[in-house]
């Protein structure tokens, strides 16, 4: 069984649309790569994904579990979602409120209630795996983008969900740090998570995503192709690298 299904889904902002009859399966593992011209979908879909907003019309599915406003509105299942689904916005500015790093990569674990211990162990962990140590009693909006997205990744992971959802994650950063972030992202798919990804840089990503979906001004997918399909498909890269 698939791990995300999405049948026939649309989104309607109040004056254009975000989503028009989108059906996409996902199963767990996938390291896929959204990719199209601004406002065509990509961050409405992992917006969808991550239960902070809800189709227009058609059916969401985690799991098994329809996710639509009256689960929704289940703290307790919200909760669950969250814990299964994490997300690292295009902007971390709005992801990160803590006073300092180490507070910041805590608060999630100690929503869940876990012991002190294992939150320690959870900080510990999560920011010696996206390399942010030394941040660990710096203020988060004191640090530069790449170090923000970081800090943003590793408060995600400290929930460990199964499912990562990242809006644009190599935005702002230099092509070192670009590339330490997507060798962590493969380290992480290769650990178990799923990993989707949007992305208007298709020289980027070209050589970690192994399924492209991608999405034409009409906020449709218009084409669902693997890494080795994609390879082959001359006009396809061509029109990725104009994006």
């Amino acid at each position: 069984m698939a791990l995300l299904t999405l049948n026939t889904v649309s989104y309607d902002y109040p004056t254009t649309h975000g989503l028009v009859d989108l059906t996409l399966t996902v199963d767990a593992g996938e390291f896929i790569c959204l990719m199209g011209p601004n406002g065509s979908g990509k961050s409405t879909l992992l917006r969808l994904l991550s239960g902070l907003t809800t189709a227009s019309h058609g059916t969401y599915q985690l799991a098994g579990h329809a996710i639509n406003a009256a689960y929704l509105a289940d703290a307790v299942k919200r909760q669950q979602l969250h814990q299964q689904v994490g997300m690292v916005f295009q902007n971390t500015d709005v992801q990160l409120f803590n006073p300092t790093v180490a507070e910041e990569v805590a608060f999630g674990p100690q929503q869940l209630g876990l012991p002190a211990a294992a939150v320690t162990q959870r900080v510990t962990d999560c920011l010696a795996l996206t390399h942010s140590t030394e941040l660990r009693d710096r203020v988060p909006y004191q640090l530069s983008g790449g170090e923000k997205k970081r800090v943003a990744l590793a408060s995600v992971l400290a929930l460990n969900p199964d499912i990562l959802l990242l809006d644009e994650p190599l935005n702002g950063l230099t092509i070192a740090a670009q590339q330490d972030m997507l060798v962590l992202l493969q380290q992480l798919q290769r650990a178990g998570k799923t990993i989707i990804m949007a992305s208007h840089n298709f020289q980027q990503v070209q050589s970690v995503g192994q399924r492209f979906l991608i999405f034409n001004a009409d906020h449709q997918i218009e084409a669902d192709v693997t890494q080795a399909e994609l390879a082959t498909d001359t006009t396809l890269q061509a029109q990725l690298m104009t994006l």
